[in-house]
């Protein structure tokens, strides 16, 4: 069996109780108790039902790896032990296999990890559902719009370092096989007075902080940005650095998030240009001025500032500058300016910033959804997931947590009634008979904040509305006429005597008994929070900018489309998207995540009772633990109670045949357990008790034991038993493999004893042949030996008269040989080395062999030579063949030869088929070139030389021009006859032509080359090679051209030269050319 396919359950190995439900005593201690022994050993998630508690840990936990996610997937809710996974699971096979569009959502106080949950439960849900590229497209723009959202709506404070200043609601579409196809985010009330002013130890939002440490130089000198903090008046400076946070790094994150998500480049830049912009705002200062009339205005001290901030914006300074010292009212037709003294300037100031980057964020929010909804339009399912501030008491209490306590008791509301039908349903759907339970119903709280006549959010709107001088102390003087009689509000000025003497109220607050305590609320900024009033003309100063995300923000800055009908308040349309919220999650099957801190210190392993008491009060668990207990504590399927408790009786263990719910009622019949403490369900038995529970539990730890202890004991026999067969085995195989080796080496030994005398009698009988066949060998070998003493002895006696005739001539030819053979042993230790130039030969060391002595120098040679040769490569042979000709036609024959021996002849010297210049020619000369060079052509009518490229290929040579590549002249080798040079060292040479050819119209032609022994050889072995017949190659200091019609002799004499080496040539007169050589 795998790992996955262990069988475990909630109540395996529990520390502490795993569910509330199941405390056999329910007290408020209890439960803290409960949650504390958890934390404390690691445990931080405890269930409710199908509740999850989650406890921050303040630190790493190993449990969300990609192991874990397998452990949870499709496994049943109370199958493991608690874990946000197993809740996500829970939730998106509901929607997967049973199409019921879920919610989960998640509540809690700041910085006790709603954040985190949900992106645990994201990130699962992506972890689980289908792939594909297209899938996990959708699934990483999902996830990746958190770190923008995060960036431009979550800030430190003084509870959390990465809290939420916004409500988050995010529909997750999938298709039906469980596939995400998009989403749609929802956000509530973002807090954005933060943007303006924060309270101490905490920051603004993160993009602040992380545009200027992580933006580059360039783009900080763009957004006319300074690095330093403390250059910005809207950034607190008392923590603006936060341990363990980098800035600079999650800027880059938010950048690449973005552009997963969707955001082009000049997006980007418009959305950094205006956070730049709210955050030069706050350093506009304002200045008292006194006009004539003796009003107050003010002025703008530095406008410097102003003009970046125009410059950012498109705007033209002086309408930005009007706006900030003047304000329009109009009523009817009539127009009324008016000077803003300073304190207003600032006001302005402020809800300018403040209305920037809200409606910044709402455009955020807009476009992300526009990338992520679905593309395709087919039926969807929906999961929401809602992260939602939680309940909120602090010291000083104002308008937005009046605001967001409005929230919480509309989802304890419909918390409580959504588990309350829940329990129903599940109690009729079993066959259950449901009892009424009673619990406090949050309705009456609601209705005092939002009834529509005399709710307190109603009068705080008719107190905005009416004319006449309005401050927070009328609102408060309304509050107290007409909620003075309702039990859940109590202020010192109402009508009710109760509160008069209460010193614990002061004159400027009211309090309300919430379902999670008692909140005091300071009146002071609730009706201009309420109002949230952005002066007519800085709208339409935005809505005049060239900034094109700017313009978008402010539509009702349009002149075409103004309008004198008064915005609606904050408060009124929070409570309108309240309401849309909540009739959303009705429609839904909900899912709780309550999340707790367990201490102010954001300290691991560290829990404070006081503090979680409080949480859990205000977020109703104990009111929640007492709606799912109030009639049976405990509900299970028949088949895993059957499969965890049959142990427990001798009927259904080990098997049971027939169905669960009859071996449930076996079981519980034999354990004996009273019928009033459980009940059975039509595919559950539900378990009143949670002591009945622990009972069974304690019953199956026993028997457990006792299994264990059988198992023990029918293993050890096992054990013992297969102990024994097997050295019963081992010693019947050890007693055969010995009696076999003994038996194996007698025989051995017998075999030798035998093999022993055998040889001892062959050695005998063999030695004794041996002397026999040696006798008669001896006595054959001196039978022969006396008939050879004795025919020899005939043979000389008969032939000693011929003997001293020959004597002579066998000596003489005897010693002859040994001398020859000693010499040629002699000579091969003298030879020379094997390069064909060594000239060197061992002495000859007898006169008679002279002759010999040079036949062999001269066959060595040719060896040597032939050696020599057998090493080239077949270009090399080529070279040797060319330089052998030019051998034979100019050596001793020409004086310029002795130059030429040194040099390798290479052909192509231009290179030509590499050079760009001669690309035309290079492609007018379709044969193989055999030598490329530049020649001095000398002209037949004065004698003077011009450069030419002299090619010359199989079948012909060409005369080109050296700048162009030009071709000139080009003559088949057939037409030539023969080539004259002189005995000098010149370089001067004639090319003769056949008398009739085409390229003889002008004559013959003369050139001037260093390379004349190369070319002539070349131009000889083509003409050899193309016609089977040599050329005549004369050499004389005299010799005749034929220049067009006339013959002209061309005389080389010796004399002084201009030109150094070069020969000059001189035309005489129509008969004569003189070369003039060194």
């Amino acid at each position: 069996m795998t790992k996955l396919e262990v069988k475990t359950s909630l109540l395996d190995n529990m520390i502490g109780v795993g569910d509330s439900v199941l405390l056999e005593t329910l007290t408020e201690d209890t439960f803290l108790e409960n949650l504390k022994k958890r934390f404390d050993h690691g445990e931080i998630y405890t269930y409710i039902g199908n509740v999850v508690i989650s406890v921050n840990p303040y630190r790493h936990l190993p449990i969300y790896t990609p192991e874990k996610v397998e452990e949870y997937r499709n496994r049943n809710f109370y199958e493991l032990s608690p874990h946000i996974y197993a809740l996500a699971d829970e939730a998106y096979r509901s929607l997967r296999d049973q199409d019921k569009d879920q919610c989960i959502l998640i509540t809690g106080e700041s910085g006790a990890g709603k954040t985190e949950a949900s992106k645990l439960v994201m990130s699962y849900v992506a972890a689980v559902c289908g792939k594909g590229a297209e899938v996990n497209q959708v699934k990483e723009q999902l996830l990746q719009s958190n770190p923008v959202l995060e960036a431009f709506g979550n800030a430190k404070t003084m509870r959390n370092d990465n809290s939420s200043r916004f409500g988050k609601y995010m529909d997750i579409e999938f298709d039906f096989k469980g596939d995400p196809l998009g989403g749609v985010i929802s956000n509530y009330l973002l807090e954005k007075s933060r943007v303006v002013k924060q309270p101490r130890g905490e920051r603004n939002f993160h993009v602040f902080y992380q545009l200027l440490s992580g933006g580059s130089e360039a783009l900080l000198k763009q957004l006319k940005l300074e690095r330093e903090f403390n250059q910005y008046n809207y950034l607190g400076l008392d923590s603006a650095k936060v341990n363990g946070v980098d800035d600079a790094a999650n800027f880059r994150t938010v950048k690449n998030a973005m552009q997963i998500v969707g955001f082009m480049d000049d997006e980007v830049e418009l959305v950094l240009e205006v956070v730049a912009a709210v955050l030069k705002l706050g350093n506009i200062e304002f200045k008292p001025e006194s006009r004539m009339n003796g009003l107050d205005e003010s002025r703008i001290q530095d406008k410097n500032e102003l003009k970046e901030i125009c410059e950012l914006l498109g705007q033209d300074q002086a309408v930005l500058e009007r706006a900030f010292s003047f304000r329009t009212v109009e009523a009817k037709q009539e127009k009324v300016s008016t000077t803003l003294n300073v304190a207003q300037a600032y006001y302005a100031r402020d809800a300018l910033a403040k209305n920037l980057y809200n409606r910044l964020f709402t455009w955020l929010v807009n476009r992300i959804n526009e990338s992520i909804k679905a593309q395709i339009k087919v039926r969807k399912k929906v999961m929401g997931v809602l992260d939602i501030y939680g309940f909120e008491i602090f010291e000083n209490n104002s308008f937005e947590q009046f605001i967001i306590n409005y929230c919480n008791e509309k989802l304890q509301q419909i918390f409580i009634e959504l588990t309350l039908k829940e329990e129903q349903e599940e109690y009729v759907k079993e066959g259950i008979e449901w009892t009424h339970i009673e619990y406090f119903n949050n309705a009456i709280i609601c209705e005092l904040i939002e009834n529509n006549t005399n709710g307190i959010l109603a009068m705080l709107d008719e107190e905005c509305l009416r004319p006449g001088t309005v401050t927070d102390e009328t609102f408060l003087e309304k509050l107290n006429q007409v909620c003075a009689v309702h039990e859940r509000f109590e202020s010192r000025m109402s009508k009710s005597s109760r509160f008069l003497n209460d010193t614990t109220l002061p004159h400027t607050c009211f309090r309300i008994q919430h379902y999670a305590g008692k909140v005091m609320y300071h009146v002071e900024g609730f009706v201009d929070k309420n109002n949230d009033l952005l002066y007519r003309d800085l709208s339409q100063a935005m809505w005049k900018t060239n900034h094109m995300l700017v313009k978008t923000l402010f539509p009702e800055g349009n002149p075409a489309k103004m309008s004198l009908k008064r915005p609606p308040t904050a408060g009124s349309q929070f409570k309108t998207s309240v309401a849309t919220l909540m009739k959303n999650l009705q429609t839904k099957n909900p899912n709780y995540i309550r999340c707790i801190k367990p201490n102010d210190q954001k300290a691991p392993h560290v829990f404070t009772e006081a503090l979680v008491c409080h949480q859990v009060r205000y977020l109703g668990l104990m009111e929640n633990v007492r709606v799912r207990r109030a009639g049976y504590a405990f509900k299970q399927p028949y088949e895993p109670c059957l499969e965890r408790y049959k142990m427990l009786c001798s009927q259904t263990w080990p098997h049971w045949r027939q169905g669960a719910r009859n071996g449930v009622q076996v079981l519980l019949t034999e354990l004996q357990i009273p019928p009033e403490e459980f009940s059975y369900g039509r595919s559950k038995i539900f378990i009143r008790n949670p002591r009945t529970l622990f009972e069974l539990e304690d019953l199956r730890k026993r028997r457990l034991e006792d299994l264990a202890t059988l198992i023990q004991k029918i293993y050890r026999g096992w054990k013992c038993r297969t102990h024994f067969q097997l050295m019963k085995k081992s010693q019947i195989t050890i007693s055969a493999w010995t009696k076999r080796h003994f038996q194996r080496k007698k025989y051995l030994h017998l075999k030798s004893v035998t093999l022993l005398i055998q040889s001892y009698i062959r050695g005998w009988k063999a030695r004794k042949l041996l002397r026999e066949l040696k006798h008669q060998k001896r006595c054959e070998a001196s039978a022969t030996t006396i008939a050879a003493y004795w025919r020899g002895f005939q043979v000389r006696r008969e032939y000693r008269k011929f003997f001293r005739a020959n004597a002579g001539r066998k000596i003489y030819e005897f010693t002859i040989q040994r001398i020859i053979q000693k010499y040629f042993l002699e000579l091969k230790k003298k030879l020379p080395s094997m390069s064909p130039t060594e000239t060197t030969w061992p002495a000859r060391p007898y006169l008679f062999l002279d002759n010999t002595h040079i036949e062999l120098k001269r066959i060595f040679h040719l060896w040597r030579c032939k050696t020599y040769r057998d090493q080239f490569t077949a270009q090399k042979r080529a070279i040797f063949e060319e330089k052998l000709e030019a051998s034979e036609l100019f050596k001793d024959k020409k004086a310029l030869y002795t130059n030429s021996v040194c040099q390798p002849f290479q052909g192509d010297y231009l290179e030509i088929s590499k050079n760009p210049r001669y690309q035309k020619l290079t492609a007018a000369v379709e044969e193989k070139i055999l030598l490329a060079d530049v020649v001095n052509k000398i002209n037949r009518a004065n004698g003077k030389g011009a450069p030419r490229i002299f090619l010359l290929t199989q079948s012909k040579f060409i005369i080109a021009d050296q700048k162009s590549g030009q071709i000139k002249s080009t003559v088949p080798v057939m037409d030539i006859t023969s080539v004259s040079v002189s005995k000098q060292t010149d370089g001067l040479f004639a090319v003769h032509l056949k008398e009739g050819s085409a390229a003889a119209a002008k004559g013959d032609f003369l050139f001037t080359s260093d390379r004349l022994i190369e070319i002539i050889t070349k131009l000889y072995r083509t003409i050899f090679f193309k016609t089977n017949q040599k050329i005549n190659v004369v050499i004389d200091n005299e010799f005749l051209v034929q220049f067009n019609q006339d013959k002209v002799c061309v005389k080389f004499i010796q004399g002084a030269q201009k030109n150094g080496n070069l020969p000059t040539c001189k035309r005489k007169n129509n008969r004569l050319l003189e070369v003039t050589v060194p």
